[in-house]
């Protein structure tokens, strides 16, 4: 895996379009080096921290070739006209879901990064771009990005290159994890894998452990549609 040097980005908390809910999914690039705590880039910001931001998701990454099949498929939508639509805080050219791990571990300018969970999709997505089902296309598509967590805090700076340093679990594609989630949701040998993969982080496990229990899937309407 050889990615493009990276296009950082970062946001402050501002009213979502048409809404007074408050949101940091705007990014912005900045052109500056930047540092990298536990919880994330100094000076990014997330409304919503039960789920949004935290350990678990102090990076966000968004693969920049993902832009092309979106502008075919909803035409020329101004938060398609440049990296930071997505509310990523990294975009790069050269690593996917298809090619990226969960545990895989990269070090960027000092500071090391741990891939920890693909990204859910939420309807501030539909928002975002003023397509209504937004959040469910991201999903469906498996065109989702991933969050990193930070194994050692350090200083990042526009430009810097991802280089992976260890993989943990290379059989664990970002891809076969939405795979097993949301396309074959109840095969129970891949919700078992799941249950049992350490490095991945508590909130994605938990999906595989409810659904070995009670034998069905989780609603997603909530968290797709924004509905109570």
């Amino acid at each position: 895996m050889t990615p493009s040097p990276i296009t950082l980005m970062t946001g402050r908390i501002a009213p979502l379009s048409g809404t007074e809910t408050p949101s940091g999914i705007i990014k912005t690039c900045v052109d500056r080096p930047l540092k990298l705590g536990p919880n994330g880039f100094e000076s990014d910001e997330q409304a919503d921290l039960r789920v949004h931001g935290g350990p678990e998701k102090a990076v966000h990454h968004y693969p920049h070739e993902h832009y092309a099949p979106w502008r075919s498929e909803l035409g020329t939508l101004p938060a398609l006209e440049a990296p930071g639509g997505f509310g990523e805080n990294i975009s790069t050219e050269g690593l996917t879901e298809t090619t990226v791990a969960v545990g895989d571990i990269f070090r960027l300018g000092s500071a090391v990064v741990q891939v920890s969970q693909g990204r859910q999709p939420c309807w501030k997505l539909n928002r975002r771009f003023d397509v209504p089902d937004m959040a469910r296309r991201v999903q469906d598509t498996g065109r989702t990005g991933w969050y990193y967590r930070v194994l050692q805090p350090g200083t990042v700076a526009p430009g810097d290159r991802l280089e992976l340093t260890d993989r943990v679990a290379p059989d664990w594609t970002l891809h076969r994890l939405w795979h097993a989630l949301y396309v074959d949701r109840m095969n129970l040998s891949e919700l078992e894998g799941i249950a049992a993969l350490d490095v991945l982080a508590d909130g994605w496990r938990k999906y595989a452990v409810r659904r070995l229990a009670n034998r069905r899937v989780e609603d997603w309407s909530p968290r797709l549609d924004g509905k109570a």
